[in-house]
């Protein structure tokens, strides 16, 4: 317990004297601050996206929270001596509930120059690549080969997924869809060659529905990051705080672990399933 104050302790009195002003882009309020209010009530509230394993998975009768971020949300928590207090929300809402302080973190933001504007992020939990789902006997190696006007890509539109292969594939055939459901869909009945996904949802689909086609990681690789989100404010002490608690947990080797762990209980997916070339 002693060793467990001393590293909080440590922590904040780090963040505070490395913190910096942040007037010219951080949201002046009079709001008690998250590392304040975390402190003095000891529950840390987060939000979860029910139905979006591995992620997050909301068991409808029981009302239980599994996943991945579920269980770093725990792990975070725990390191406070805090309990975990978990908040129903939305990809899309996540970033309004950090802004109108409902919650005080959200896991699996990607830091996006648009939403960088509004809330701030933490440093990378892990390492997310970007693969294809594609349909029997395509098997391009690399995303070149991918830039083709008569190759057709599926993507859920304005999605990470939807970035990249606007960047990389500008001439390809885009089949901007609403959701990543509707671009697995015209994989399946062959409006698409591939559907992009990040890899950890890509392996989901193909382990749920074999017949949907292959994992292909072309070169070189495409990744995004995992990050944290947080409501902007000038006290940065929560922030920094965070980020030594990712630092400690990925040199752990905790992220690996905890993700293959959850990708096999809700997904199915068994850690050889995932390519060698894939590091979280």
């Amino acid at each position: 317990m002693t060793n467990r104050r001393q590293f909080i302790t440590s922590v904040a009195a780090a963040s505070a004297a490395t913190a910096l002003p942040h007037a010219a882009f951080a949201q002046t309020d009079a709001t008690e601050s998250a590392w304040a209010r975390i402190n003095r009530t000891k529950v840390l509230r987060m939000g979860a996206v029910a139905g979006a394993a591995p992620y997050y998975h909301k068991d409808l009768a029981s009302g239980e929270w599994q996943g991945f971020m579920i269980d770093f949300g725990k792990s975070l928590a725990g390191s406070l001596n805090a309990k975990l207090d978990i908040n129903e929300t939305s990809w899309g809402n996540s970033v309004l509930d950090l802004q109108s302080n409902k919650i005080d973190v959200f896991f699996g933001l990607n830091p996006t120059p648009a939403r960088a504007l509004v809330v701030d992020f933490s440093d990378p939990l892990f390492n997310n690549a970007f693969v294809l789902v594609a349909r029997k006997g395509f098997d391009p190696k690399t995303w070149e080969e991918l830039n083709k006007p008569d190759v057709k890509i599926a993507v859920d539109i304005g999605s990470s997924h939807d970035q990249v292969v606007t960047k990389t594939c500008p001439n390809a055939q885009i089949i901007r869809l609403e959701k990543a459901a509707d671009a697995t869909l015209a994989l399946q009945t062959g409006r698409a060659d591939c559907q992009v996904l990040a890899v950890v949802l890509a392996l989901t689909v193909v382990s749920k529905n074999p017949t949907v086609g292959h994992i292909v990681l072309p070169t070189p690789t495409q990744a995004t990051t995992t990050n944290l989100g947080f409501r902007k404010e000038s006290d940065r002490q929560w922030v920094e705080y965070v980020n030594k608690w990712i630092a400690q947990t990925r040199s752990s080797g905790k992220v690996k672990e905890v993700v293959l762990a959850n990708m096999q209980t809700l997904s199915g997916v068994k850690p050889d399933q995932v390519p060698s070339t894939i590091s979280f």
